[in-house]
């Protein structure tokens, strides 16, 4: 299946749905999100289901939409300028809507030491203070 996807932690989404900006943030408790992001990679979103999930101390999974960006786009900086030059993880970020096309339901996710190594890593990198969201 061909992207690009959304990830979160919300309950189901309807097709045709807009998700917009606005809303808090995945990966900050407290914090409103002024984009939406998202990815032409499942991989990626893989990633962002789980450790949204994981951050939001929930039992879920997280959920993967296929969408429409509704506007224009552009390379998320937090990844590509920050860990990923050229965008190889296919992130993205936009200030407009995105339209659900479908929920994607067969992902596989990171087995459970590799998700914890993240989770700890994220963690090692927020006590530095370097955990920090360009948004």
């Amino acid at each position: 299946m061909e992207g690009p996807f959304y990830h979160g932690t919300r309950s189901a989404l309807e097709v045709g749905a807009e998700l917009v900006p606005g809303r808090g943030s995945n990966f900050h408790r407290g914090r409103v999100s002024n984009h939406l992001y998202f990815s032409a990679l499942v991989e990626t979103a893989v990633w962002g289901a789980e450790l949204a999930a994981a951050l939001a101390g929930g039992d879920s999974r997280g959920r993967i939409y296929l969408v429409q960006p509704v506007g224009p786009f552009e390379d998320d900086p937090n990844v590509t300028d920050k860990r990923f030059p050229g965008n190889p993880t296919q992130s993205y970020r936009t200030r407009h809507p995105l339209r659900v096309g479908a929920e994607l339901d067969d992902w596989e996710g990171h087995d459970a030491e590799v998700l914890k190594g993240m989770l700890d890593h994220l963690a090692q990198l927020r006590e530095q203070g370097l955990d920090v969201i360009e948004d």
